[in-house]
């Protein structure tokens, strides 16, 4: 066996079921307690009962399926591939002098936890490092002088720094403004010669407030025409922008060249309803909206606790896209031929709302996809979604990095901050933050101060 080896919690293989590919510099130790943990995570149709079938079968698959060597799989290991470490499963899970008195019994996690302390204590030469997504185990192993890290795969490095698609141009030259207002557009090369854009690197479909002494206007940078373009404020289906990013946004989602796109911002800046707005005045180029987001029931309360059908169970986690649909109803008189065509096109199913869940091996040719709070997805979650795009799709992913449901996700790690770290040099691409609220003014304290 190699000289390190790391002992991975349940949640690591839920996460990313491609984790034991990610581990080249040692071997990989799973506790039994984990297989029984996966066991019961293998009925459903979420994205973690699929990650825990899909590990389940990696592990089979290396130990050779029913007449392979699964025995070297609980001794010496079996190897993980060419110059790799190998996989094996810790079974002493029982509870040593100097863990018992620490730790009660009965937990699954503590359990997992045993299995590591044991295997360190055995081979004391060894380097071992307890891998989880859970913060607290995390801690409890470094209580035991266990080397803890989170599972790294798929983190970006800072949030805080995270492409914000939007780039104020201060002191620009006025005539550069008046030739970009007569002519919607000027190039590279006039834009470049002002001071302050001289040295910026300009990314694909990225946004611009330019400004000078008297005038103000928005551009971006067309990666299509490699030009910069002017940017109008333009209404959609009823819904005016309220500001510069509200304006932009609303430019990236009816543009139908960038095929991707993010809006991230806190509470009430209006991501999804811009979205929603801007897939319904695009309709006509499109066999199909279709609005999702995932199902994370808060308080750890399974969808199971809710009564009636599996479609009664869902909706209470669909209301605030059905809320939003309905908004923008409501901007237009009952009658009208704007408001009957949002029911119409529903009972046709030319719009449709539903769980993340039920698009797996689904092909979505021509679709508007919106999949709003992103932020629950895991960077593999939102890999396999945007896989499922077909020719002519457009997808749009909506949420707030800093408001997270999932216990094992965070502003680093979740899949919205892992697709505009990733694509911010794509030119089907196109990210947008919006940062004033615009609900209401109680809403945007709140957002601010509390």
């Amino acid at each position: 066996m190699a000289s390190k080896t790391y002992v991975l919690d349940t949640n690591v293989l839920l996460h990313d079921y491609n984790c034991l590919k990610a581990f080249d510099d040692g071997d990989v130790g799973i506790p039994i307690t984990v297989l029984e943990e996966l066991d019961e995570f293998k009925k459903g149709h979420d994205q973690l009962n699929y990650n825990a079938r899909e590990i389940t079968r990696q592990i089979d698959e290396l130990s050779g399926g029913e007449n392979g060597s699964f025995k070297e799989l609980f001794r010496k290991g079996i190897s993980l591939g060419e110059g790799k470490g190998k996989v094996f499963i810790l079974t002493d899970v029982k509870f040593r002098e100097g863990f018992a008195d620490k730790f009660i019994s009965g937990k699954e996690d503590h359990h997992i936890l045993a299995a590591c302390f044991n295997f360190m204590s055995d081979n004391p030469k060894k380097e071992v490092v307890f891998v989880s997504k859970d913060v607290n185990l995390r801690l409890k192993a470094r209580a035991l002088e266990i080397i803890a890290r989170d599972y790294q795969i798929g983190k970006i490095k800072s949030a805080e720094d995270l492409f914000t698609g939007v780039d104020t141009m201060e002191d620009m030259d006025e005539s550069s403004i008046d030739v970009l207002f007569q002519k919607k557009k000027i190039s590279v090369e006039d834009f470049r010669k002002d001071t302050d854009s001289a040295s910026i690197e300009l990314k694909p479909n990225q946004y611009f407030l330019l400004k000078s002494e008297n005038k103000e206007a928005l551009a971006r940078y067309d990666q299509f025409e490699q030009q910069i373009t002017l940017v109008e404020e333009k209404e959609v289906f009823g819904i005016k922008p309220r500001n510069a990013e509200q304006t932009f946004a609303i430019n990236a989602l009816t543009d139908d060249r960038i095929k991707l796109v993010t809006i991230s911002g806190t509470a009430g800046t209006g991501k999804t309803l811009l979205a929603l707005a801007a897939a319904l005045e695009n309709r006509k180029g499109y066999k199909q909206i279709f609005l999702s987001r995932p199902i994370v029931p808060l308080s750890n309360k399974d969808i199971g606790y809710l009564p009636g059908t599996a479609i009664n169970k869902i909706e209470p986690y669909m209301q605030p896209l059905y809320d939003n649909l309905k908004f923008i109803q409501n901007n237009f008189n009952e009658g009208s031929d704007k408001y009957d065509m949002i029911d119409e096109l529903q009972k046709r199913e030319k719009l449709i709302i539903s769980p993340l869940a039920y698009i797996r091996g689904r092909t979505l040719s021509n679709v508007y996809f919106i999949v709003d709070e992103a932020q629950n997805l895991s960077p593999h979650e939102v890999k396999t979604i945007i896989t499922r795009a077909g020719e002519g799709t457009k997808v749009v992913f909506t949420g707030d990095i800093y408001q997270i449901d999932s216990p094992y996700l965070d502003s680093e790690s979740n899949g919205l901050s892992y697709i505009i770290d990733k694509l911010e040099n794509q030119e089907l691409y196109s990210h947008v933050t919006l940062k004033k609220g615009e609900r209401s003014v109680l809403s945007e304290l709140a957002s601010k101060l509390l």
